[in-house]
């Protein structure tokens, strides 16, 4: 009885304990904004080995997963360890009051099988436009993924890639794999493997397959921490219409030039906290999307997002607003965070066609180095130079969506080294109502590139470079 009431005392310390430390993190904040609040899991323990799951790289634990899935659902919810090792699998579709849990030394990986990825309407027999996120929910409520453990997409098998992106020995390791080169030679595609069968006809239709990893949509009370997202086909993580989002001290990671390696997307999200997160991805680190087009409207935008304490390596951008945002951005706060290699620092791109509003944007305590083009930019002509994608020509005929941004604050910025310092592009009316100030910025190149019709305002910005 002793032993019982100490458990649940010490169960009612933990949960406080977590509560508190989430709440620490929305002090002194410049806007008010909806904190967030940990999932609630029953305590229900499971591990995956008692589903026949073997961790031993080679067996096809896609069952195991869906058995324990579906046995902790019909029980109330709870925890589904999964224990040291590979372990191999299709896709893993969590459900309500469900936290998967990755011990020390686990390996969550997607099996290089494609065909195991795709779903096939019954009716029709045609194939999904693209493949099953490897972990995914939708309308589910209290779904974390939690531990020290790795989830893998293995995206080698899946990502095209450019040859002016590799070293002559990783363009020979890729090929060593089989593939299919294009005709310019530009190009390598995981097409006509050695060892797994194409699932379409054509490379490039193939290559549009692509998944995301880890994709929640329309779910709410989120929590991922403490793992390993990495070598994504596509995206990493990308939680989109959810509320109540925790994302803490998870590591990201791919190669550099991995295509469209995006790490956190966050799309028309509201009430996420982002932080002690470390990335080292392929495309845009930390990124706020909210839609494109009049959809997006309906779906509103993303709102009371706090993002603190993390550092992105490499990225195409550390902190990132577009390029589709056509539902908005509103009580965004970005601050104490590090980015060291990225390609441009803060970043705001979209086009006609894309753009929407941002509200109450507030960024600080910003510490860069090595920065390869801008500590800051604000682009309106973005375009998304994907695989066979072209370069559009001249402006769209259509003005709808047009980017609008504004309401936007920086402040205390340190940046140490960037070829450009602060550059906005964009015309009257796209980029107004910015305001930037105590920020030490040593350029090599270009200390402001700020277009005429943009109003960018400057105050104690000290711009530096070599004498």
């Amino acid at each position: 009885m002793n032993k019982l009431l100490f458990a649940c005392l010490w169960l009612t310390v933990c949960m406080t304990a977590s509560a508190e430390d989430y709440a620490r993190y929305y002090q002194q904040l410049p806007v008010q904004m909806k904190q967030v609040s940990a999932p609630q899991i029953p305590e229900l323990t499971v591990s995956l080995t008692d589903f026949g799951g073997k961790g031993d790289g080679v067996a096809d634990n896609t069952e195991a997963f869906k058995k324990a899935i579906s046995q902790l659902s019909k029980q109330g919810g709870g925890h589904l360890n999964v224990p040291a090792g590979v372990w191999l699998t299709g896709p893993i579709s969590l459900k309500d009051n469900i936290d998967l849990h990755l011990e020390r030394n686990a390996i969550v990986m997607a099996t290089p099988n494609k065909a195991s990825h795709l779903k096939t309407d019954a009716k029709t027999g045609e194939r999904e436009s693209r493949a099953t996120p490897f972990i995914s929910a939708s309308k589910r409520k209290n779904i974390s993924i939690t531990g020290e453990g790795f989830i893998d997409g293995n995206g080698k098998w899946w990502r095209p890639v450019k040859r002016g992106k590799v070293s002559d020995t990783e363009w020979s390791q890729y090929r060593s794999m089989g593939g299919t080169v294009s005709e310019k030679g530009d190009l390598w595609y995981p097409f006509g493997l050695k060892h797994f069968p194409n699932i379409t006809l054509d490379m490039e239709k193939e290559e549009n397959l692509r998944m995301h990893m880890v994709r929640f949509t329309d779910c709410e009370n989120v929590l991922v921490s403490g793992v390993t997202l990495q070598n994504s086909p596509r995206f990493h993580f990308v939680p989109q219409r959810c509320r109540n989002v925790i994302i803490d001290g998870v590591t990201v990671r791919c190669p550099w030039n991995a295509q469209n390696g995006d790490a956190i997307d966050i799309g028309q999200c509201k009430q996420v906290l982002i932080v002690n997160n470390v990335i080292d991805c392929g495309d845009d680190g930390i990124c706020m999307k909210g839609g494109a087009g009049a959809k997006a409207l309906a779906d509103g935008p993303c709102e009371d997002i706090l993002i603190q304490d993390n550092t992105v390596f490499h990225a195409h951008g550390g902190f990132v607003i577009g390029s589709e945002f056509s539902g908005g951005m509103k009580n965004i706060v970005v601050r104490r965070c590090t980015f060291s290699g990225t390609d441009t620092g803060l970043r705001f791109k979209s086009a006609i066609g894309r753009g929407g509003k941002t509200e109450s944007i507030h960024i600080s305590d910003i510490v860069m180095n090595d920065i390869k083009d801008e500590a800051i930019v604000f682009e309106t002509t973005y375009w998304d130079n994907h695989v066979g994608a072209k370069q559009p020509d001249g402006t769209p005929v259509k003005q709808e969506f047009v980017p609008d941004f504004t309401d936007i604050h920086i402040n205390n910025i340190t940046c140490r080294g960037c070829k450009t310092g602060i550059k906005a592009q964009g015309a009257k009316g796209m980029i107004h109502g910015i305001d930037i100030s105590n920020a030490n910025i040593f350029y090599t190149k270009t200390a402001t590139d700020i277009g005429k019709d943009c109003d960018v305002k400057l105050s104690n910005v000290n711009l530096v470079t070599f004498e």
